[in-house]
């Protein structure tokens, strides 16, 4: 019988296993204390003026404010209508399809066609679109809502949707798979009222081959060494994305561990740290380590290949001969995104998920001002931090240090390079609170960070007043640190529990991408079940209220997810992922050319009456 694959399946066995060993306290003890002490908060945070001037902004809370039905006054998608083989939007929007899979990265690129090869799919969109962020054009403001770089990650795309089998027979075929995966930086802009590809110098694609350099205190580590000493080449599992304030494009790599494997006949005993970060002999099934060593656990000469994987990578959209940097400062992780935020003394600030059930919420902080650091050239990664988060019973929380210079870790590891590089065995060192997935991050504009937990369906039923446990539909929390972003505490609350709102038209599962625009609408893309057989869809929140409207669903069987904006906010990309799993029965969006697979798109969505997304 031919294999079946399920994409959302292969995506998240990773995610849903347990491979932290800790004791640490779970986030489902700390919140069932914290709600049995004070009411989990249905609307926002009201902070006192210039945010920071106190350490608890919480503490500044005013009464929740009522819905404003100006901040979102759309007519609502209704569930009925959130469902089918074809994309759904509020009566109030349209939307058009852009960039799908194998689409010419360049005008006059090779077109698609199925199932694709090597050379032309380096030339191409690849699949898996997920995490993204528009680069408005520089040299004119006005244009760059019409124009600009948009680069795309390309998370995953399973062997039986890109080759049409279930196994790849040769290198040729493990190279078409590479391919297909990585960043996208393409040039669009809209004329005549359509968006289109155009030919832009900086466009180019970024994969399993590129060629990368590594920055920050683990660069130069014999943990990035092989004995082969092969240079080091490739993002990959690229999930979620952030921005600097210097305009460049961080995309996070996830789940790294799954392309790994060891060929039959072959011995292999995994360490510590590879049990810790997920590998096994098979992998997720991809195969690649049967015909390119450098993914194969087993071969010696490539021992450490694997450390190279797991980083956040910064790109310059509009500089295409510069190659792509592992920022390792920033901690070796399964990252799901990168919200970044200036913070005191123009300290860049970097907040960021680990998605695995039980793993934790990290943030980093820059040693000096961002400008002066750039100006001296230096980059602010390089230099600073790296904090885990703790949540306390009582909505207080700690910033812990990951650190050589605490005892607890000194006496396990041997350098600051090690701490990095096994991230996530020093924050079990520290005692850090393990998350029901926690994925994007996003911050607003009140200095407010929200964090998006999907589910975990391992966490322990208790009764009837629990209904968290197990998290079958996750949670958003939301949290604000002191000392403007820097100081080593927090207050922290529940948004909302995705589970309360079942039952109502709001109703949604599973958060993942999420994305906080300047008057704090707060966006919320789903990625899991949905209720009453919907497909996955984009949400509208009021962060004060705590108010919800959906305003546009997906297909069978996708992802949506990866928000972003042209800088007036008339114009929203956000991309539909795995669709249909990749089966022609399902669904044949976008509906272009070759009918034969389902191909990832972005979607561009716009008001009919021209005005703000989301309003």
């Amino acid at each position: 019988m031919e294999r079946e694959y399920n994409m959302r399946e292969i995506k998240n066995h990773s995610d849903n296993e347990i491979v932290n060993p800790t004791s640490n306290r779970t986030m489902q003890d700390v919140v069932r204390v914290a709600a049995s002490r004070r009411k989990i908060i249905q609307g926002g945070i009201s902070l006192a003026a210039g945010f920071m001037a106190s350490k608890s902004a919480w503490g500044q809370r005013t009464p929740i404010i009522p819905f404003n039905p100006g901040l979102i006054g759309f007519t609502p998608l209704s569930r009925a209508e959130a469902t089918g083989s074809w994309p759904t939007i509020s009566s109030d929007y349209e939307f058009e399809i852009l960039i799908p899979w194998g689409d010419p990265l360049l005008p006059d690129g090779p077109s698609f066609s199925y199932p694709p090869d090597a050379e032309n799919q380096a030339k191409q969109i690849g699949i898996g679109h997920d995490g993204m962020w528009f680069f408005p054009d520089a040299d004119d403001p006005e244009a760059g809502n019409r124009r600009g770089m948009l680069a795309v990650n390309h998370e995953f795309g399973t062997n039986s949707h890109v080759l049409g089998k279930d196994d790849p027979d040769s290198l040729a075929d493990v190279r078409v798979s590479q391919h297909a995966h990585g960043v996208s930086v393409v040039g669009i802009e809209r004329e005549d009222g359509v968006w289109r590809v155009y030919s832009a110098c900086a466009a180019r694609r970024i994969h399993v081959n590129t060629t990368v350099t590594f920055s920050g205190p683990a660069a130069g580590s014999e943990l990035l060494q092989t004995l082969n000493g092969n240079s080091p080449q490739g993002i990959l599992n690229n999930c979620g994305c952030g921005s600097t304030p210097w305009g460049t494009y961080l995309t996070c790599e996830e789940n790294f561990q799954g392309y790994f494997g060891v060929p039959s006949g072959r011995r292999w005993t995994a360490s510590t740290a590879q049990e810790r970060y997920g590998f096994s002999e098979g992998g997720f099934g991809y195969s690649w380590h049967e015909f390119d060593k450098r993914f194969d656990l087993s071969w010696t000469a490539y021992r450490n290949e694997e450390n190279r994987f797991g980083w956040v990578v910064e790109i310059d959209p509009y500089n295409a001969g510069q190659r792509p940097v592992k920022r390792t400062a920033l901690g070796r992780f399964k990252h799901e995104s990168v919200a970044v935020v200036v913070g005191k003394d123009r300290r860049v600030v970097a907040y960021m998920g680990d998605d695995q059930q039980f793993d934790y919420i990290y943030k980093f902080v820059s040693s000096e001002d961002h400008v002066k650091l750039r100006h001296e050239g230096e980059s602010p990664f390089d230099h600073g931090k790296l904090y885990v988060a703790r949540f306390n019973d009582d909505f207080t929380g700690d910033w812990l240090e990951l650190t050589i210079d605490d005892s607890r870790l000194s006496s396990n590891f041997s350098s600051q390079a090690e701490v990095l590089t096994y991230a996530r065995l020093a924050a079990d060192e520290l005692g850090a609170t393990p998350m029901d997935r926690p994925e994007w991050t996003a911050a607003a504009p009140d200095g407010t960070i929200y964090c998006a937990c999907t589910n975990n369906s391992a966490r322990t039923a208790t009764d009837a007043a629990n209904p968290q446990a197990p998290n079958a539909d996750g949670h958003i929390i939301r949290w604000v640190d002191d000392d403007m972003h820097v100081g080593t505490s927090f207050e922290w609350d529940i948004f909302k529990l995705a589970s309360s709102t079942h039952g109502t038209e709001e109703s949604f599962s599973d958060p993942d991408s999420i994305y906080v625009d300047p008057d704090g609408r707060l966006f919320i893309g789903t990625d899991g079940g949905q209720q009453d057989g919907m497909n996955n869809q984009l949400l509208v929140a009021d962060t004060v209220s705590g108010t919800v409207k959906r305003l546009f669903a997906g297909v069978f069987d996708d992802e949506v997810t990866g928000i972003t904006m042209t800088p007036n906010r008339r114009t929203m990309f956000v991309n539909l992922q795995h669709v249909g799993n990749g089966n022609i029965n399902r669904t044949s969006f976008p509906g272009m050319g070759d009918y034969r697979v389902p191909r990832d798109a972005t979607i561009v969505i716009t008001r009919k009456d021209g005005g703000i997304v989301g309003s």
